[in-house]
C-alpha cells in the first residue's frame, strides 16, 4: 500500500531518518511513536506529498485517497458548520456544493437566460450525486459532528463564530465524512472530551481502510491501533500490538540488546587482553593478526537508548482544614444562545456539595453540563448568580485552566521565568524542576513565546507544584501533554498529600487519581440532579455502566 523503502532527511544538523524502512498496509490501524521532534509530522507530510526525503523512495498509489487531520486549522467563515464539514468529503462534497449552486442559479431571474445549460448541468450533478450515495449524506454528517459533540443548534450555526478548538472538530469531521483510503491523523484527541473520544474510538474502528495516527491518550491508542510503527535514532521499529504491549515489548527486547552487550563486551575485553599478552611473541604473531582482524569485521552491539525521565520530590503542601470548600444552594445561569428564545440557559440548579480534605473529586458531564463553570465559581474566577461558595480553614488553592498560560512573560526564556517565580531557589533545584517536566539542556534557553501549548502547560503545571498549594482544581491539565510528562504528573499528584478537584478526558488519570465523582446532569446526561459518587471513577464505571455520561460500555 503506502511503503518507505530506505528514506534518509534531514535539517540542518538534525538528522530525521537514516536508511529507514516502513509499510501501511490495507486496513491497518498503526499509532506512531517516538519523542518530540523525531520526525512523526515529517512521515506525515511525505505521505500527502509536502516534504520529500533526500535518499530512498516513498511509494503512494495514485488512485489512493488520503486524509489528513493535522493540528493547525485552516480559516473557516462564511458557511453553516454543516456545509464546511460536508466540504471534506472529497468528491461527494463537492457536488453537494454545485448542486447547491446550481439550486441557486435556477431562482435568480439574471440568469434565466443560461437556464437551459444550468438545467442540464443540475440533471448530470444530481444523477452523479444520488448514484454515490449524496443524499445520505447530510444525514452521515450530522452523525458525524454529534458524535463529535455538536448539538443541532451548533450544527446549523455560523462555522465562523465557533472558537478554535471547535473548528478543530469542524476539521475532524470534514476528514472522517471523506472516508478515505488511508486516514492520517495527528493527535486527534487534544480538543475532544470523553464521550467524544469514545464516539472516535468506535468511528475509527468501524473504518475499513487504513489509520496511521499520532495520540498522547494511552487508553485511546490502546483500543484504536492493533500496530505500534516508533520512530527514534533515525530508523523506524514496527511492533505488532497495542500499546501496552509496545511498551512491554520494548523493554523485553531492550534488556535482550544489553545482555547481548554485555556477552559482546565481556568478549572483546577477552580477546583485547591475549591480544595485548602477545602482541611481541613471535610465535603467537600469526594468531595474534588473526584476531585483530576478527575483532575489526565484529559489528559491535550499541547499547539501548534510555528514555531519561527526571523525578522530582514535590514538597508536601501545608495541611488544610477538615472542610476545603462548600458549595451551598449554588446556581448559575447564562443566556440562552437559541435563537428567538431571550431565555436563560440553567446550569447549576441549588447545587450542593462539601469537599473535605485529602478527597480527589472527578467531574463529569456532557458537553455544557457545567464543568469548567463549577471549578471556576470554586476558584473564584466566577461568581454564582445565587448561593454561597466558601472555602475552609487554611486553604491555599492552585487554579490550572488553559487560560493559566497568560501568567508567563513570553519575553522570558524558561529559566528566567522559574527565576522570577522562585528568587529564593537554587539554581539546581530550578532545573531539576524544569527537567522533571521534560526541559532539559538547551531547553531552558528558550523563549516562552516560542513554546508550544503543551510546553507552556507544562511549565504552568512545574510552576504550580514546586511549592503546591493544598487545594488544587485543575480543567483538562493533560492537554497537549505527551505521554512521558503525563505520566510523571500523575506519580506526582498521586503522591500528592492535598485536597484534588479536576476534570480530565484522560482515563488514565482519572483512574489513577479520583476518589470521588460528581457527575453534572444526573447518569442520564440530561439537565437532572448531579449524582455524587463516594467512590473511584473506577468504581464510578462499574456502578454505572458507562466511563462518561450518556456513554454506554
Amino acid at each position: 500500500m503506502i511503503s518507505f523503502s530506505g528514506i534518509s532527511k534531514q535539517y540542518g544538523r538534525q538528522i530525521l531518518f537514516v536508511d529507514a524502512s516502513f509499510q501501511l498496509n490495507p486496513g491497518d490501524k498503526v499509532g506512531l511513536v517516538g519523542p518530540n521532534g523525531s520526525g512523526k509530522t515529517t512521515l506525515f507530510r511525505m505521505i500527502v506529498g509536502e516534504e520529500s526525503p533526500d535518499e530512498g523512495e516513498v511509494s503512494v498509489p495514485r488512485k489512493m485517497t488520503v486524509g489528513y487531520f493535522r493540528q493547525d486549522v485552516e480559516e473557516m467563515a462564511g458557511r453553516s458548520v454543516l456545509d464546511e464539514a460536508i466540504a471534506g468529503s472529497g468528491r461527494l462534497g463537492d457536488l453537494h456544493h454545485e448542486l447547491e449552486a446550481l439550486q441557486n442559479a435556477m431562482s435568480d431571474p439574471a440568469q434565466a437566460g443560461d437556464m437551459d445549460r444550468i438545467l442540464a448541468r443540475f440533471g448530470e450533478v444530481q444523477e452523479e450525486y444520488d448514484h454515490a450515495g449524496g443524499y445520505g449524506l447530510e444525514a452521515q454528517a450530522r452523525e458525524v459532528l454529534g458524535g463529535l459533540g455538536f448539538d443541532e443548534e451548533r450544527v446549523d450555526g455560523d462555522v465562523g463564530a465557533l472558537s478554535g478548538g471547535w473548528k478543530m472538530r469542524v476539521a475532524m469531521a470534514r476528514v472522517l465524512l471523506g472516508r478515505p483510503d488511508v486516514l492520517l491523523m495527528d493527535e486527534p484527541t487534544n480538543h475532544l472530551d470523553i464521550e467524544s473520544i469514545i464516539w472516535l474510538e468506535a468511528f475509527l474502528k468501524s473504518l475499513p481502510g487504513a489509520l496511521l495516527m499520532t495520540s498522547h491518550d494511552r487508553e485511546f491508542m490502546n483500543r484504536t491501533v492493533t500496530r505500534i510503527a516508533e520512530i527514534d535514532g533515525g530508523e523506524i521499529t514496527a511492533y505488532s500490538g497495542n500499546y501496552d504491549f509496545y511498551e512491554r515489548e520494548r523493554a523485553v527486547r531492550e534488556a535482550n540488546r544489553e545482555a547481548a552487550y554485555a556477552r559482546q563486551q565481556a568478549m572483546l575485553a577477552k580477546e583485547q587482553r591475549f591480544i595485548e599478552r602477545f602482541a611481541a611473541h613471535a610465535a603467537k604473531a600469526a594468531q595474534v593478526q588473526s584476531r585483530v582482524k576478527a575483532l575489526e569485521k565484529i559489528e559491535k552491539i550499541e547499547l539501548p537508548k534510555k528514555r531519561r525521565v527526571v523525578r522530582f520530590d514535590f514538597r508536601p503542601p501545608p495541611r488544610s482544614g477538615d472542610q476545603v470548600v462548600v458549595l451551598e444552594a449554588v446556581s448559575k445561569a447564562y443566556p440562552s444562545t437559541a435563537s428567538g428564545t431571550g431565555g436563560r440557559r440553567v446550569v447549576h440548579d441549588h447545587l450542593s456539595v462539601t469537599i473535605r480534605r485529602g478527597e480527589r473529586w472527578c467531574v463529569m458531564g456532557k458537553n455544557g453540563a457545567g464543568k469548567t463553570t463549577l471549578l471556576k465559581m470554586v476558584a473564584g474566577a466566577l461568581a454564582p448568580d445565587s448561593g454561597e461558595v466558601k472555602l475552609g480553614a487554611s486553604v491555599r488553592l492552585g487554579y490550572f485552566a488553559q487560560q493559566a498560560l497568560d501568567v508567563l512573560d513570553p519575553d522570558l526564556t524558561i529559566e528566567e521565568q522559574l527565576q522570577k517565580d522562585f528568587p529564593q531557589e537554587s539554581i539546581g533545584v530550578l532545573r531539576n524542576l524544569a527537567g522533571a517536566f521534560q526541559f532539559s539542556g538547551d531547553d531552558i534557553d528558550k523563549k516562552i513565546r516560542a513554546l508550544s501549548g503543551g510546553e507552556k502547560t507544562r511549565l504552568v503545571m512545574a510552576i504550580m507544584l514546586l511549592n503546591p498549594p493544598n487545594f488544587l482544581v485543575l480543567d483538562e491539565p493533560t492537554n497537549h501533554l505527551d505521554l512521558a510528562t503525563k505520566e510523571m504528573l500523575i506519580d506526582a499528584l498521586r503522591d500528592f498529600e492535598g485536597t484534588l478537584l479536576f476534570v480530565s478526558h484522560d482515563r488514565a488519570f482519572l483512574r489513577a487519581l479520583s476518589n470521588r465523582v460528581i457527575e453534572l446532569g444526573g447518569e442520564s446526561g440530561t439537565d437532572a440532579a448531579p449524582h455524587l459518587y463516594p467512590g473511584s471513577y473506577v468504581e464510578y464505571v462499574a456502578r454505572t455502566g458507562h466511563e462518561a455520561p450518556g456513554v454506554h460500555s
